[in-house]
């Protein structure tokens, strides 16, 4: 293939792929964000759990993030996508809907990336909350705080500051998974690079094209967090 060619199937003109593409990575970027927050949810409810629930939330917890760690992440999105319509038809016939129901792919991609990524971020809260020093705890309860006063002024910036690398790293991961929503039929950049390359016949061009644009999103995302936990370094430091 002529450099011009790639250039053309690449570009914004007539028959290039480029608004395609982009379209595609932003749909990647907003499944990838609706999972990371669902899980980050997910993850504090878990890390609660962990931390100071009774038995019973502990062996939930426990339970939860020992399954969802050890089964395929594309298992989970196929029984969110495809088990969806397995409960929702007989509940939409018995409301008179005709043929089978189930979830958008957005929505159950999200879902499923969410509750994934939820074993993962609760393990992240459970160890940075762990990383608290007692000693600053005990220090803010001696001077009066509230317990909501000390939760909010202490617990949730430390535990912010030393889950950041960890929460990096679920965020990686979480954008690698939405490349596994395309099999819902999502049209985000794997799915739409595979379009492209059955369409054109060049299919080393756009996966390609797709390596390149995780890398841009991912190297983008790893600065974002970077700044942020600069940031949170400052501020303790300041203190």
């Amino acid at each position: 293939m002529n450099p011009v060619g790639t250039m053309d199937l690449l570009g914004f003109g007539p028959g290039g792929w480029g608004p395609a593409m982009l379209r595609a990575a932003a749909m990647t970027i907003a499944v990838a964000l609706t999972g990371f927050v669902f899980g980050s949810l997910i993850g504090t409810l878990g890390a609660w759990a962990k931390i100071g629930g009774g038995a019973l939330a502990r062996g939930v917890a426990d339970a939860y993030t020992t399954v969802l760690r050890g089964i395929p992440d594309l298992l989970v999105i196929y029984l969110f996508y495809f088990g969806s319509s397995a409960v929702l038809t007989p509940i939409g016939r018995f409301f008179g809907a005709e043929g089978f129901v189930s979830l958008p792919g957005f929505l159950a991609g999200a879902l499923a990336i969410g509750v994934v990524s939820g074993a993962y971020f609760t393990e992240v809260f459970r160890g940075a909350y762990n990383t608290v020093s007692r000693g600053e705890l005990e220090a803010a309860t001696a001077t009066g705080m509230t317990r909501l006063l000390r939760f909010r002024r202490i617990v949730v910036p430390l535990t912010l500051r030393f889950a950041l690398p960890g929460l990096g790293n679920v965020w990686q991961q979480v954008l690698k998974e939405s490349a596994l929503i395309s099999v819902t039929g999502l049209v985000e950049i794997l799915r739409q690079s595979q379009i492209a390359a059955g369409s054109t016949r060049q299919p080393f061009t756009f996966f390609m094209a797709a390596a390149v644009l995780y890398l841009v999103i991912s190297t983008a995302s790893g600065w974002s967090l970077s700044r942020a936990e600069a940031h949170f370094t400052r501020g303790l430091r300041r203190a």
